[in-house]
Order: C-alpha cells, then structure tokens, then sequence
C-alpha cells in the first residue's frame, strides 16, 4: 500500500510541472501584448511570469544544479516545450543576413535559403529558435553552422560577417496607413573563414 501515495505524489508533482510551463507560455503571450485581452492584463501576466520562471529554476545559472536536473527530467519526459492556448498569431520573425567579405575588397550580401518551400520553412524555423534562445553562445554556435554552409558554397570569401535582426510587422491600422515591415539590428557575428577552414579539414 506504500507505494500508491508515492506514486500519487509523483503524478501530481509531474502534471503540477506541466500546467506551470502551460502557464508560462500564456503569460508570455500576455504580458508581451500578443493577444487580445485588455492592457490591464499584461503587467500582472509579466509579474506572474517571473514567478513561474522562478518555479522553474530558468533564472537560475545554468551551471545550476537543480536547473540542469530539472531541464534533464523535462527534455527526458518529453514536457520541455510550453504548451499556448490561445489561436496562432503572426509572431516576431527573425532575418539573417551575410556580410561576405573577399580578398579584392568586395563585400556582398547573402541571405540564408533553401531550394524548397518545406527548407525555407524549416530555416524559418530555426531562425527563432536563435533569435529566442537566452544562451549567447549556443546563439553564436547556431549561427556559426549557418555560416559555414554559406562558406561552403563561397570558398573565395576571406572573412564573414553574420547579422541577426528581428521583423517587425505593422499592425492592421499601421499597414492601412502605409507603414511597411522594419528590421531591428540584435547581433552581429565575425567570423574568420581562414581559422574555420583548418578546423573543418582537421581530421
């Protein structure tokens, strides 16, 4: 019989997990104006927020114990990923663009694609997933593999410059008055393609 409140408690403690990150995610989109609830609404979800970011350990370092084991226990569960309840909207969406730079002093400018709609939309994808992350070096390490795709098919280019920026689209009423997309600058990377090189041929 000892066993059945045990196993009660770890259900409960598993489901308690998932409603806190289902939680965040619908604070998230609260507090950062994205949906339709009044503005009322957005200082009390962003205050929420921080407290089930708490009860997650995510503020605390990374090098953390209990954030490492608590992340190890979501990714193995399955349960790492929020779960949002409200309609999809149209997100921020991220660009990335390459500064080629070749030994003749030509720069050019390249924007990562792929051949099909289906790669386009999973380098779309990707692409949040870079601008979102919180880890500037998993960011830099993303972007870097990009890069070395771009180098790949540009052997001559000497030095490279990755640029991350956020799309920001207007809003109805903002587009009806002829306001058009923006971008706004969030990281730059440089990247020497002499020193990528040796390591990529290095067995």
């Amino acid at each position: 019989m000892r066993p059945k409140p045990l196993l009660l408690a770890c259900f409960l403690l598993h489901f308690l997990i998932i409603v806190i990150i289902s939680c965040r995610q619908t604070l998230w989109l609260v507090g950062h104006g994205l949906t339709m609830l009044p503005p009322a609404f957005k200082d009390y979800s962003e205050r929420a927020e921080t407290v089930v970011s708490d009860a997650l350990a995510q503020n605390l370092p990374p090098s953390s114990p209990i954030r490492r084991a608590l992340l190890t226990y979501l990714h193995i569960a399955g349960i790492e990923r929020p779960y949002g309840y409200f309609a999809p909207n149209v997100p921020v969406s991220y660009k990335l663009v390459f500064e080629l730079h070749y030994s003749d002093g030509r720069v050019e400018y390249e924007v990562p694609g792929g051949n099909t709609a289906a790669a386009d939309l999973r380098l779309a994808a990707l692409l949040d997933e870079i601008g979102r992350t919180r880890v500037d070096a998993l960011r830099e390490y993303l972007v870097k593999l990009l890069a070395r795709s771009t180098w790949r098919e540009h052997p001559d280019v000497e030095a490279m410059r990755a640029i991350l920026g956020s799309r920001n689209l207007p809003s109805i009423d903002e587009f009806e008055r002829g306001t058009r997309e923006s971008y706004e600058f969030l990281y730059a990377y440089d990247f020497s393609l002499e020193k990528e090189s040796s390591r990529l041929e290095s067995p």
